[in-house]
């Protein structure tokens, strides 16, 4: 298998090149074509479900290889596209990690320079896919799993992409700097003075998952919370992967968010480190996956997708990593708070990517950039 995990945009052809697109021209672009995406009616219906058959892994098989675009951790990354090819040993996974606001601009790049890399696609945001479909980047391709198990609000309703893997944002604190009476139990509780220049915090112009959860606590308890929040001197950090890890390191006792999966990992392998669940709301964080259009290896990049939502895969996911999933036979892993306990925030992908830009500047503005 081979992996890539970078922060350029992946064009190495300097003709091919254009600093500013990407950063300037995206966000405003996007906003508006991603409002009128979800304005407008359902263009067509869903393609009917597609079943992996002999044909489809032959096919896959000729063409030996998929480009996986992704935004998970990318040691998770790895073991997706290590088990995939324990089980189609004929086809190699090439994976490309990055965050989600980063893969949104280099997929935008390459399509405006006609470049044609990605096979499969998936994002820790939803906004980004609504988007892509808008523009007509990903092709309508309904795995049988999908149209057979997946709640209807947890796919596209025309079948271009589905949520395939599913997580929390929770309060995190480290158990050695922490006692587990004095740690905060809701986001009010970050307020307090006695955590000035102890949390740390992802920033959304990186992250997708960042994103989402910086959507949700403004729709829940306002911008003037997120506004105190960045008065408690925090620290800034890329991924939502990061806080967790600060945390476990020691380098901040407390974190505002983060991935829940990998908080739950880091505490699997004896980690110093424990999720808090606020008592305002949990943010939710669906992450999508769909084909791109005119993949270079549009058989395996199907199989890999059917794959990704089936049974196995989805349990892989669970099993290695700590993520959830909407896969009904799938079973939580021990030691994960099941839903029912925990209040959570509601996501809005629609909602999310009208005010992406007001996010983003907002944020830099009560956070610093």
């Amino acid at each position: 298998m081979l992996c890539k995990a970078s922060d350029d945009l992946g064009l190495d052809d300097e003709e091919h090149r254009d600093p500013g697109y990407a950063m300037s021209c995206w966000p405003c672009c996007f906003v508006l074509l991603a409002i009128i995406a979800a304005l407008l009616p359902t263009a067509s219906a869903a393609p009917p479900p597609t079943a992996v058959t002999q044909q489809l892994i032959d096919a896959a098989n000729q063409e030996g290889k998929v480009i996986f675009y992704t935004s998970m951790e990318l040691q998770t990354a790895e073991k997706v596209g290590e088990a995939f090819e324990a089980a189609y040993p004929g086809i190699t996974v090439q994976v490309e990690r990055n965050g989600c606001e980063r893969l949104v601009q280099r997929l935008a790049q390459e399509r405006s320079s006609k470049l044609r890399v990605a096979d499969a696609i998936e994002c820790s945001d939803i906004s980004p896919l609504l988007y892509w479909k808008s523009q007509g980047w990903l092709a309508p391709f309904l795995p049988v799993d999908v149209a057979d198990k997946w709640p209807a609000d947890q796919r596209d309703p025309d079948g271009y992409f589905a949520v395939e893997r599913f997580t929390l944002s929770p309060i995190a604190y480290n158990t050695k700097l922490v006692k587990p009476e004095d740690a905060p139990r809701s986001f009010a509780d970050l307020l307090d003075k006695k955590w000035t220049d102890k949390i740390v915090k992802a920033r959304p112009g990186y992250s997708g998952t960042i994103m989402t959860v910086t959507f949700e606590l403004s729709r829940y308890l306002g911008w003037e919370y997120l506004k105190k929040l960045g008065q408690q001197r925090v620290m800034q950090v890329q991924s939502g992967t990061d806080p967790p890890k600060k945390v476990a390191q020691g380098e901040r006792p407390i974190a505002a968010d983060g991935d829940e999966y990998f908080t739950l990992q880091i505490r699997d392998q004896g980690g110093p480190i424990e999720p808090v669940y606020p008592t305002e709301g949990t943010p939710s964080i669906p992450s999508g996956a769909g084909v791109i259009v005119d993949a270079p290896h549009p058989n395996a990049a199907r199989l890999f997708v059917s794959w990704l939502f089936s049974r196995d895969g989805q349990q892989l996911l669970v099993d290695s990593t700590w993520l959830r999933s909407f896969e009904p036979e799938v079973k939580r892993r021990a030691g994960m708070k099941p839903l029912s306990e925990i209040n959570v925030m509601k996501s809005d992908p629609a909602a999310q990517a009208k005010v992406v830009d007001e996010i983003k500047n907002k944020y830099d503005k009560y956070f610093g950039f």
